[in-house]
């Protein structure tokens, strides 16, 4: 059956509040629009009225804190046959879209508006992190109504739980009490976070596109520990402390551009490998054009390494050592950092995030593009 709610007012005997029709359900795209935490959960609008390829609008699509696309459709007077194939229709379409096509969507809606200009700082600022590598690994549909019916319900119900299809709808209320407005809301299906996981390679595509050569290195500064005075001052870059830390520091190649990172304090240099990685009791350095054994540099930071009878435990764990060029790297003071870079707990990954590319290229005057360097 369709959905009914009411709502009382307590402050003497209960008082059920007027319910009244929505005086103009294209309201509700406004309000979702100021304030889409209506919708019961953190999302972050990348567009309104979206054209797809097909001449038709997406009335809102927006995005959560896994990248997940959420295209927000209003019922208005269309049939439930009407509105229900409308919005199967869009899913079909956003299925399809790569990550620079969001990314294309966004910079649209947030021209013009007193938004940051790219999704990455937007992303950053209303969940706190970096937008995962691959956008729209999955989607959701969603409905959202002021009045209900039981054809609505039937089919919304037959394609979510019959073929999980990841369709729902978001159906509000509205109040009217002493000349005050109000909004109640529920959701058709208690799943509200179902979604519909890319399929095949199609995630793959998603991804922003690597450029082959741009790699993230974050490089933990830490007190007792592995110092970046040393990293800058002698061309490298290391981690260790267990064989999860290293493994990815040890797949940087020869010739990759490193845009190096020191955790919650931020950029501080880009360069390129120019050696393989060694473990620190075995790794040379070239200062001045001459090659010198770590171990008997004047280093002012602490690298575990091991003896020849050490356990494999023990070799698990030491420093390793990739010998870099750096084309500009300062001071841990003088790091740079901005909302929206990209962060990574991994000791080195591909560096796909072009936002963070062009803006820490151009706050430290290296070219921006890895092919023209």
């Amino acid at each position: 059956m369709p959905l009914e709610f009411g709502l009382w007012r307590v402050d003497d005997r209960p008082e059920r509040v007027v319910t009244r029709p929505m005086p103009l359900e294209s309201r509700l795209e406004e309000l979702i629009e100021a304030d889409p935490g209506i919708l019961g959960k953190p999302l972050l609008l990348i567009g309104r009225q979206v054209p797809t390829q097909y001449g038709k609008f997406v009335d809102l699509l927006g995005m959560d804190d896994e990248g997940s696309l959420h295209v927000l459709e209003l019922k208005r007077d269309r049939t439930p046959r009407a509105v229900v194939a409308q919005v199967l229709d869009y899913g079909s379409w956003v299925q399809e879209l790569t990550n620079e096509q969001v990314r294309d969507i966004y910079r649209t809606y947030a021209h013009g508006r007193s938004l940051p200009e790219e999704l990455d700082e937007a992303f950053a600022l209303t969940f706190g992190g970096s937008p995962p590598e691959a956008l729209n690994a999955s989607h959701s549909l969603t409905v959202v109504a002021s009045e209900m019916d039981a054809a609505t319900e039937r089919i919304v119900g037959y394609l979510a739980t019959g073929f999980q299809v990841p369709v729902n709808v978001l159906f509000f209320r509205y109040f009217e009490d002493e000349g005050r407005s109000y909004l109640a809301r529920t959701w058709l299906i208690d799943d509200a976070e179902a979604s519909a996981p890319a399929q095949g390679g199609k995630a793959r595509g998603k991804q922003a596109p690597w450029n082959g050569t741009d790699w993230y290195v974050s490089f933990g500064d830490e007190p007792g520990g592995r110092n970046w005075t040393d990293a800058n001052r002698y061309g490298f870059v290391s981690a260790g402390g267990g064989e999860w830390f290293s493994r990815t520091i040890r797949s940087l190649p020869i010739g990759a551009r490193v845009f190096t990172h020191i955790p919650k304090v931020g950029y501080v240099g880009i360069g390129t490998v120019s050696g393989e990685p060694q473990p620190f009791e075995e790794a040379v350095l070239s200062i001045k054009g001459e090659s010198r054994p770590m171990a008997d540099l004047p280093l002012e930071g602490t690298y575990r390494y091991v003896g020849p009878r050490a356990s494999t435990d023990e070799q698990d764990r030491r420093e390793w050592i990739v010998p870099v060029t750096w084309e500009r790297a300062v001071a841990r003071e003088e790091a740079f950092w901005r909302t929206g870079l990209f962060a990574n707990q991994n000791s080195a990954c591909k560096l796909r995030a072009r936002f963070t590319i062009d803006e820490v290229s151009r706050h430290f005057g290296v070219s921006q593009d890895a092919a023209d360097s």
